[in-house]
C-alpha cells in the first residue's frame, strides 16, 4: 500500500517560515502540495516532476515557496517563507505517476498537515 506521510506543519506568525516534508513509499512519481482552507476548494500549491527538473507554483506563492525533492530519500519538501494569514490551510502531499512531469490527477494523497499563520 502506497503511503505519503507529511510532517512539519504548525502555527507561525505572519512573515515566518515553515518547511513541510512528505516521505513517500513510492519512487519516480511527480509530487505536489495542495491546500484546502475552510469553506474553500482544494487547490494546487506547487508540483515537481519525478526527476526534479520541472516545477510549478500557483501565482499566490511564487517567490515565497520552494518545492524540492530528494529522490534518494523519496521525500519532497515545501519551504514556505514570508507566510501570510491567507496561507492558513490543511496542506496535502500528492503523487502521480510513475514518470510524470507534473500533477494533474493525483494517484495518491497524504493525510494532511495543518498550517496556521497568525496575523
Amino acid at each position: 500500500q502506497v503511503q505519503l506521510v507529511e510532517s512539519g506543519g504548525g502555527l507561525v506568525q505572519a512573515g515566518g517560515s515553515l518547511r513541510l516534508s512528505c516521505a513517500a513509499s513510492v519512487s519516480n512519481y511527480a509530487m505536489g502540495w495542495f491546500r484546502q482552507a475552510p469553506r474553500k476548494e482544494r487547490e494546487v500549491v506547487a508540483a515537481i516532476s519525478w526527476s526534479g527538473g520541472i516545477t510549478f507554483y500557483t501565482d499566490s506563492v511564487k517567490g515565497r515557496f520552494t518545492i524540492s525533492r530528494d529522490n534518494a530519500k523519496n521525500t519532497v519538501y515545501l519551504q514556505m517563507n514570508s507566510l501570510k494569514p491567507e496561507d492558513t490551510a490543511v496542506y496535502y502531499c500528492a503523487a502521480e505517476g510513475p514518470w510524470s512531469q507534473t500533477i494533474v490527477t493525483p494517484d495518491y494523497w497524504g493525510q494532511g498537515t495543518q498550517v496556521t499563520v497568525s496575523s
